[in-house]
């Protein structure tokens, strides 16, 4: 037991070693107990995240839940690479087949459901995707749980996602699944814009994700994140979007000044420009204040001299996005 495998009690007591001998491993130092009878050596848990953590924490307790399981909830979007913040990952979440009989250990939440479409991800069954996305958004936080969906929509049929919010009909939370479902984009490009769009809808802002601003011979002048209020520009500066747009044998300085030069022709036609960061984010009420101003000073300037077109992606999260506010 000197390699890097996770040690389970039962399989070295088959292979003939004696307890006194697996107390040793985290008594003397060196092994961790991640669970009851699993040990890790502490070298393989050294710098890993919470998240990384966790996904050895599945693998531990999987040999000890039903078959009739799939890993859900949060340790499922873990498994299908959904973003959501620190915090939660303390115990593995699965779901039973079966109407009742929730339970939970030190490692482990049981939640019982009638329906529980399955998926194999590295070989482990867990929720669908689409399921997925319906259990964080009964039990996340709005911003957690629309921050995973708008990634989600990358990959997920939106009917789907809205097959699962009908199934979901009466059960804990759905009221506010429907609202997470009804803001969610598939054309968000980051949790940051996932959480900016958020603020600005629940600020009562009207707000159009990924529109075209074209020039007044109908030219695409550029792309931008958000349309607010059909005048007002706004966009999210995140850390990466000066690395993600380098052009060879460039740098992110040339990345900054080709944003500065396309801010400054969306201005000359007649749109402000409001532009925040990960910072920002941190004191949401002076985001919204900004754009207010923006909106403000829209209002007493001539219409723009450009036109906008709505980027095609968005298509199918819209009649999603409808179809989750009829939901009674």
């Amino acid at each position: 037991m000197k390699d890097d495998r996770m040690v389970r009690r039962s399989e070295a007591l088959a292979d003939g070693h004696a307890d006194h001998e697996l107390r040793a491993l985290y008594e003397r130092g060196g092994w961790e107990r991640l669970v009851n009878g699993v040990y890790v050596p502490s070298s393989r848990l050294a710098g890993l995240s919470e998240q990384g953590r966790h996904r050895l924490l599945i693998d531990a307790v999987l040999p000890t839940i039903a078959e009739d399981s799939a890993v859900s909830h949060r340790s499922a979007a873990l498994l299908h690479e959904l973003p959501l913040p620190a915090g939660g990952f303390d115990k593995v979440h699965v779901t039973r087949h079966r109407r009742g009989g929730g339970r939970a250990n030190a490692a482990v939440i049981v939640h019982c459901a009638p329906w529980v479409p399955y998926a194999t991800v590295d070989g482990i069954s867990v929720t669908s995707l689409a399921r997925t996305v319906v259990d964080l958004a009964r039990t996340e936080p709005l911003v957690s749980a629309v921050i995973a969906g708008d990634a989600a929509l990358k990959r997920c049929d939106p009917q789907e996602l809205d097959a699962e919010l009908q199934r979901a009909r009466g059960w804990k939370g759905v009221a506010q699944a429907r609202r997470a479902v009804s803001l969610m984009d598939g054309r968000s490009e980051n949790p940051g814009e996932s959480q900016s769009r958020i603020i600005l809808r629940e600020n009562g802002f009207s707000v159009e994700s990924q529109v075209e601003i074209l020039d007044p011979d109908g030219r695409t002048l550029a792309r931008i994140d958000w349309l607010v209020n059909g005048v007002v520009v706004c966009e999210f500066d995140g850390k990466a979007k000066y690395t993600k747009y380098l052009r060879e044998d460039e740098n992110p300085g040339d990345v900054v000044f080709r944003e500065k030069v396309r801010e400054d022709a969306v201005r000359d036609l007649g749109y402000p420009v409001v532009r925040w960061t990960w910072a920002d984010l941190a004191n949401p009420a002076e985001v919204v204040a900004r754009v207010a101003r923006a909106v403000e000073r829209a209002a007493a300037l001539p219409p723009p001299r450009g036109s906008v077109r709505s980027t095609p992606s968005g298509r199918q999260t819209r009649a999603l996005l409808l179809n989750a506010r009829e939901i009674a």
